[in-house]
């Protein structure tokens, strides 16, 4: 079962072992991760589900779409150009079975 951890400010973490095809937004909002709030259910709509995916992960997800594109623009915390991705974008199964994210201090 893949594996998601969250880490959040101040050195603490939420550590998930999720089903296959779940999104890392579905899967915080299931489990009470702090800080994702996935306002519009995973449409890549609001951005209020924004994580910075740590470096040894980043070669293993897929492009960023032209409307997750967008929304990153409308992120309250800082984009970062290289590690940014909506949560609702990023599936975690055969191709991805472990992925470690930073958690924004704020998303609205």
């Amino acid at each position: 079962m893949p594996t998601v951890t969250y880490h959040h400010d101040g050195g603490t973490a939420d550590v998930l072992d999720v089903e296959p095809g779940t999104s890392l937004m579905r899967a915080a909002v299931r489990n009470g991760v702090r800080g994702i709030v996935g306002e519009c259910g995973g449409q890549a709509m609001c951005a209020t589900c924004h994580v910075y995916v740590r470096d040894p992960y980043l070669g293993a997800l897929p492009d960023i779409s032209e409307d997750e594109e967008e929304m990153l623009d409308c992120t309250t915390a800082p984009r970062d150009a290289d590690r940014s991705r909506l949560g609702c974008q990023v599936v975690v199964g055969p191709d991805l079975d472990e992925i470690e994210v930073d958690v924004p201090a704020s998303q609205v």
